[in-house]
């Protein structure tokens, strides 16, 4: 199942928690797609059971489930420049000379998130692995 919440970003695990209720799904099994100011921009990675890494939407999702035994998957957008506003960063529009790494960047992304249904988490994190040139 795909789901967009219709809350706020940072407050996804109002929404989160109780689909995975209503479908008894495990924890183990969810798998969010957020930004990541900490990963270098256009870059992707897999990671299961790590804390919120700083994102806000990841730390509603881990509060909400009691739980960070879930995977993400983070799509790099770089640090903000100079002291700008992390917020307002993660929120602008990308420019039109970043948008074919962004397009490249969403691809990669749901390449692997098909593979994470077909295959599971493990092979998934393989794939980020040579989507980003074996970083």
């Amino acid at each position: 199942m795909l789901a967009l919440p219709a809350t706020f970003m940072n407050e996804s695990g109002q929404a989160v928690a109780p689909l995975l209720r209503y479908f008894s799904a495990e924890t183990a099994d969810l798998l969010i797609v957020h930004d990541d100011i900490d990963l270098p921009f256009a870059r992707i990675r897999l990671q299961h059971d790590r804390g919120s890494g700083g994102n806000n939407g990841a730390r509603s999702v881990i509060r909400s489930l009691g739980s960070q035994e879930f995977w993400r998957l983070k799509c790099g957008v770089g640090r903000p420049p100079g002291r700008m506003d992390p917020a307002d960063f993660v929120l602008r529009r990308f420019s039109a000379k970043e948008q074919p790494d962004v397009d490249l960047m969403v691809e990669l992304a749901a390449d692997v998130v098909e593979r994470f249904i077909a295959e599971g988490g493990p092979a998934a994190q393989q794939l980020t692995g040579s989507a980003n040139g074996g970083s």
